[in-house]
């Protein structure tokens, strides 16, 4: 692709931002896309407002875009009403613009594997609700690219954890508080091992996606550090900030720090996810692609370094 073709972003939540961020680095033209117009984009970044669940106002924000990026965050609760919407208005406007989609997918799709390690060949097995939605939407989507209705490509990630990630099971119950001392939030069986996505590299691996035509109508999962057991992911987190870090664990869903009775109430049918091994294998994305991911004890330095900078007193 042409370094100045415009790629268009949409969503400004913590992948969009890393997206952003990525393409930024690799000098791109950028535009990013959320509902309000208003957000903390990268400098360098266009921001305009459209409703991604509206086909026309989508063909606006994408025309002329060379690669359109599906990071778009839908509550936990209106995911099986307005995923399929925002689908298919993507659908319909990228592909008449002529651009690749590349859209974030996430493993609840697969539904629990009693422990096995989640490959592109797991069957979309979910039992949730909001997994049997996501499973219908990656089965549309590369239906669409092999119909020839637009070129799609989908991008797996686990668990995000990362610069800007708040709301995640290692991100805004964990961070603060290790660093002030406070035991941190933990869910489920932290003795088990745990895939968890580095935000930067779920966003290099997509926009890698993008740029090669190879890898087009496809399943990935992005690239993702070996998994370790929750407990040893804050044990690295307590060598980099220099002091013990202790978990208060949830044994069972209910609402707790960052997340509300609502979120918690949606939540509970993926719980799954911390009572089982979580792990999700990148082989594929690594040995056809040539894609690794960033080492955990690297990435957690650079996402202790965010949180320090983000929470640090204002005369501190």
């Amino acid at each position: 692709m042409n370094d100045r073709q415009l790629h268009v972003v949409l969503g400004t939540g913590p992948s969009g931002l890393a997206v952003a961020d990525e393409l930024l680095a690799r000098g791109r033209r950028v535009r990013c896309v959320n509902r309000s117009g208003r957000a903390a984009v990268p400098p360098g970044a266009e921001l305009v407002a459209s409703d991604v669940t509206d086909a026309e106002r989508v063909r606006e924000a994408v025309e002329g875009a060379a690669a359109v990026y599906n990071c778009t965050h839908v509550p936990y609760a209106q995911q099986p009403e307005t995923l399929p919407r925002i689908q298919e208005a993507l659908l319909t406007a990228v592909g008449r613009s002529g651009a690749v989609l590349a859209t974030v997918e996430t493993l609840n799709l697969y539904g629990p594997t009693g422990g096995v390690p989640m490959t592109e060949r797991t069957p979309f097995a979910a039992t949730s609700r909001k997994g049997r939605v996501r499973a219908r939407i990656a089965e549309r989507y590369l239906e669409a690219h092999r119909r020839g209705e637009a070129r799609v490509v989908l991008g797996m990630a686990a668990d995000f954890f990362g610069p800007r990630t708040l709301t995640s099971s290692l991100g805004g119950g964990v961070f603060p508080a290790a660093l002030s001392g406070e035991p941190v939030g933990a869910m489920g069986d932290i003795d088990l091992p745990h895939s968890y996505t580095y935000v930067p590299d779920l966003a290099a691996g997509l926009v890698t996606l993008a740029e090669r035509p190879d890898a087009w109508g496809r399943l990935w999962h992005l690239p993702v550090a070996p998994a370790l057991t929750t407990r040893q992911v804050f044990d690295l987190v307590a060598e980099e900030i220099g002091r013990p870090v202790r978990a208060d664990v949830l044994t069972e869903p209910k609402p707790w720090g960052p997340f509300d009775a609502e979120f918690m109430g949606e939540y509970a049918e993926l719980f799954y996810w911390h009572t089982e091994p979580f792990v999700m294998d990148d082989t594929a994305v690594t040995e056809e692609l040539g894609l690794r991911a960033t080492p955990m004890p690297e990435a957690l330095r650079a996402t202790v370094e965010w949180y320090r900078s983000a929470f640090a007193a204002p005369n501190g």
